[in-house]
């Protein structure tokens, strides 16, 4: 479904928007304070989520690159194909897409992800999380469109009740 594609471009030039203003006005690693529980912090994140393969040799640059552009490709394949009707499955996709090619645009011209939300989330009493790792819009729009995938696709499960005679036996 072609009229999905705006959001896509939406999304990317938003993300790649607010990279450019947070490199413009944020210096690495300086954390500027919005409220008690959001920062901004400038971060380069040569992994994936939660810098997972950060690590790495170097490899993971390519990895990331190539797995982007073959989820991204795969996606609008199947945006492409839905139904008129298949609006919220449309959504999501379009979201995944435009977060997949914004983090995909950082790794090709500089060979990591800018990363600069920053939550504090007191209530989580797990070190691991607080804070949450930093993140980005394209993060963002990617989460939100896996979760509105995931509502899609239970919202379209069957719901007929079982067969007389196939309920469950004690």
């Amino acid at each position: 479904m072609k009229r999905w594609l705006w959001l896509t471009l939406v999304v990317l030039i938003l993300d790649q928007a607010s990279k450019w203003l947070v490199l413009m006005a944020i210096a690495p690693h300086e954390v500027i304070a919005l409220t008690p529980h959001l920062h901004l912090t400038l971060l380069f994140n040569e992994g994936a989520a939660f810098g997972m393969l950060a690590g790495a040799a170097g490899w993971q640059r390519w990895f990331f690159v190539a797995l982007a552009l073959g989820m991204s490709v795969f996606l609008t394949l199947w945006l492409l194909r839905l139904q008129l009707e298949e609006r919220l499955q449309a959504a999501a996709l379009a979201l995944i897409i435009g977060g997949a090619l914004g983090n995909l645009i950082d790794r090709l011209w500089l060979g990591r992800v800018i990363d600069f939300i920053q939550v504090y989330l007191p209530f989580i009493p797990l070190p691991l999380f607080n804070p949450w790792p930093a993140f980005n819009l394209a993060d963002s729009a990617i989460s939100i469109g896996v979760i509105l995938l995931l509502l899609a696709t239970w919202r379209a499960l069957p719901t007929s009740p079982l067969p007389q005679g196939e309920g469950r036996k004690e």
